[in-house]
């Protein structure tokens, strides 16, 4: 027997069985920045593609310039201390900065209309009051209201017209003259006390109708007729009142601008214009360089403060000529 040889053991081997390694998920960041940068690119060129060039325009100009400098002007990131030397638009520029561009001028081209504004409804204030005033002025002075049908109050866009027109059977003037009727004296001194405290400037204008002067030939006309009888009719005005400098303007006007062009003989034509000016109608009729009206001269006669060089008629020019009043 074979009892001498040892059993063998029986060995068993068992190869235990792992899972893979986890990877882990910083794939999935990557992923998502390349789909929303890929996004936001799409949504660029979308954008470039449907803005038109004129806003394209506006928004390269807001990135070349300090936006302080654009908006406000004066100092601002241009003349700071900085790496970049310069600003605004030219980079160029080793100091200082340049224009505030169109923002700039936008900016202040709105502040002056919204001051417009604002002026025109203060004028519009001002010119009711006053229209309201005289009205009353007239209709409470029984010496005024009986020649109320002659004077006549209109708005415009220049301001408040008062305009004393002629009757058929009532002149202002004596005829062909510049000598004042009495009782358009008193219309006119009554005007004046009521205008002595506005504010705006006065233009005044003589008118006649469209009758030739009778001594035409002589060199005066209807154009000196009507510069004279604008003259007398401001001293009267400034008689009851009015201050002398504020009148901007005192002309005669002829038969230019007749008040019934149809009919150039009616007695209507023949009028004193008192326009109380708005501000843009001032300014309109003002040289560019105007400033604000001096004081008067104390060696100067009130007739060369009030009339334009033109208009210095003599208050001793009261003509008289056997013609119809004009």
């Amino acid at each position: 027997m074979a009892t001498g040889n040892k059993l063998q053991p029986i060995i068993i081997k068992r190869v235990k069985k792992s899972g893979h390694a986890a990877h882990g998920g910083a794939w999935k960041i990557a992923y998502a920045d390349f789909v929303t940068a890929m996004m936001a690119f799409f949504l660029l060129m979308w954008l470039l593609g449907s803005t038109a060039k004129g806003e394209l325009e506006g928004i390269a100009s807001y990135f070349s310039s300090p936006v302080k400098v654009s908006l406000m002007g004066g100092n601002g990131t241009g003349n700071s201390d900085s790496i970049l030397p310069g600003g605004g638009r030219d980079l160029s520029k080793a100091a200082g900065q340049v224009s505030g561009g169109d923002a700039e001028r936008a900016a202040r081209l709105m502040g002056a209309q919204m001051a417009r504004a604002d002026q025109a409804r203060q004028d519009a204030v001002r010119i009711d009051a006053l229209q309201r005033k005289i009205t009353a002025l007239i209709t409470n002075t029984p010496q005024l209201a009986e020649y109320g049908s002659q004077i006549q109050l209109d708005q415009t866009a220049d301001g408040l017209h008062i305009q004393i027109v002629d009757a058929q059977n009532r002149p202002m003037f004596d005829a062909g003259s510049a000598l004042v009727k009495p009782y358009m004296r008193d219309i006119l001194r009554a005007i004046g006390g009521a205008l002595g405290d506005v504010e705006n400037r006065i233009a005044l204008a003589g008118h006649t109708d469209a009758t030739p002067y009778g001594n035409g030939q002589r060199g005066y006309s209807n154009w000196e007729l009507s510069a004279d009888r604008a003259n007398a009719s401001r001293r009267d005005l400034v008689a009851g009142g009015l201050p002398d400098d504020k009148l901007l303007r005192v002309e005669g006007l002829a038969s230019s601008q007749l008040r019934t062009p149809d009919q150039p003989g009616d007695p209507v034509n023949r009028r004193i214009s008192i326009v109380v000016l708005t501000r843009e109608a001032e300014a309109r009729m003002l040289p560019a360089t105007a400033q604000a009206p001096p004081a008067l001269a104390n060696n100067g006669p009130p007739e060369a403060a009030a009339a334009p060089a033109g208009l210095q008629i003599s208050p001793e020019v009261t003509k008289t000529q056997a013609e119809p009043a004009r």
